[in-house]
């Protein structure tokens, strides 16, 4: 049984990413296959090598990877999958698009729809070249969705990483999705019963994220804000902060999970599609003050291991940080729940018994190794 795996891009460091990361462990005898690739800019995959398409030869591509948006299935369509008889995609957008041979099996692991396409105004708003092109932009955005929707169509199974996910594809792809939320590795998170007086946010710095809101909240109260991370939006946002803000811009792995142990919580604005920071605070005993849609819905028990709270508002994030600050928190019951529910043991027991359901007992010869 040869077995491809396939990513969008690698060339940042972000929770799609960390899930392939993990996809390529689970399956050690895959062969991996991206769009473009900037090793020192995305996730360790151990040294194993990785398959580009033809934007790799394009100069500056690595760091300006989203101006190509149009290229991206004709890159993918490229690719010779013809030898492997399960394909394996970790997608958010493109990668999905690829060929198959007649009689293989091709299990797309949804992060989300094309974010970009489907909600152009939300994704890229406070995008200073969206702003000035819009029109000619939405144009071109119009006809790569109709292809979007078709290369949709492509993969056998679509498993989804939320609730909100599934029901996105269903609604845009016309895609019946199961939903299996992702896991984190707990034993890289430390946690503490020791808390510091500092809140956290650990976001990439794009619009959507929202972050321009948790700043005008902790501008008002004053209380220090730890954030770490990095995007287009960082120089903007910086702008706004006071000096109870701490921008630390990208830190090791280390440092992060040092950070997210002793913080007081962790902020999440956005309406995430899932999350993988929510549940990775969790595992470090921190609970999660979060606004409440989306995939927190999958993963928060609300006055348990976090608070949610909802309009996304500073009044309505002052309100659920005053109630975190008001809660006597079990942090060793937070750390239970994320590795009780959302480890990667837990993820591939779930991935095992669907698989084995769907494709029967030889589909379980892909893990056995793994699971052994």
């Amino acid at each position: 049984m040869k077995i491809a795996l396939v990513h969008d891009y690698l060339t940042q460091r972000g929770g799609a990413e960390r899930i392939f990361a993990m996809l390529c462990s689970f399956f050690p005898q895959g062969d991996i296959y991206t769009s473009i690739y900037r090793k020192e800019n995305t996730v360790n995959i151990e040294g194993r090598e990785v398959n580009t398409t033809f934007l790799q030869d394009i100069p500056g591509v690595t760091s300006y990877f989203r101006l190509f948006a149009p290229f991206y299935y004709p890159a993918f369509r490229s690719l010779d999958l013809q030898e492997y008889d399960l394909i394996i995609s970790s997608s958010s957008s493109f990668a999905k698009a690829v060929r198959k041979k007649p009689g293989a099996i091709h299990i797309c692991f949804c992060h989300n729809v094309t974010r970009f396409l489907w909600d152009t105004k939300t994704y890229l708003k406070e995008n200073s070249t969206y702003q000035l092109f819009s029109p000619l932009i939405n144009q071109t955005f119009n006809f790569i969705r109709q292809a979007d929707f078709q290369y949709a169509q492509e993969p056998d199974l679509y498993i989804a990483n939320s609730t909100t996910v599934a029901e996105r594809i269903k609604r845009l792809y016309k895609r019946s999705a199961l939903t299996v939320n992702y896991p984190i590795d707990p034993d890289k998170f430390v946690f503490s019963n020791d808390k510091d007086e500092y809140y956290l946010i650990s976001s990439r710095m794009i619009s959507y994220k929202r972050l321009d809101i948790v700043i005008e909240a902790f501008n008002w109260l004053g209380w220090p804000l730890i954030i770490i991370g990095d995007g287009p939006e960082r120089k903007r946002l910086e702008s706004l902060a006071l000096e109870n803000i701490k921008f630390l811009g990208y830190v090791e792995d280390e440092l992060r999970s040092s950070l997210m142990a002793k913080a007081k919580g962790v902020i999440v604005m956005a309406l995430e599609d899932y999350g993988l920071v929510p549940i990775e605070a969790n595992a470090s005993g921190t609970p999660v003050i979060a606004y409440g849609a989306g995939g927190v819905l999958d993963t928060q028990v609300d006055g348990v291991t976090g608070i949610l709270f909802s309009p996304q508002t500073p009044e309505a994030l002052h309100d659920a940080l005053f109630k975190a600050e008001q809660t006597r928190w079990d942090y060793q019951k937070i750390r239970n729940h994320a590795v009780n529910n959302f480890s990667e043991k837990a993820f591939l027991t779930k991935i095992k018994q669907l698989l084995g359901e769907l494709y029967g007992s030889s589909a379980l010869d892909f893990f056995r190794k793994k699971s052994s």
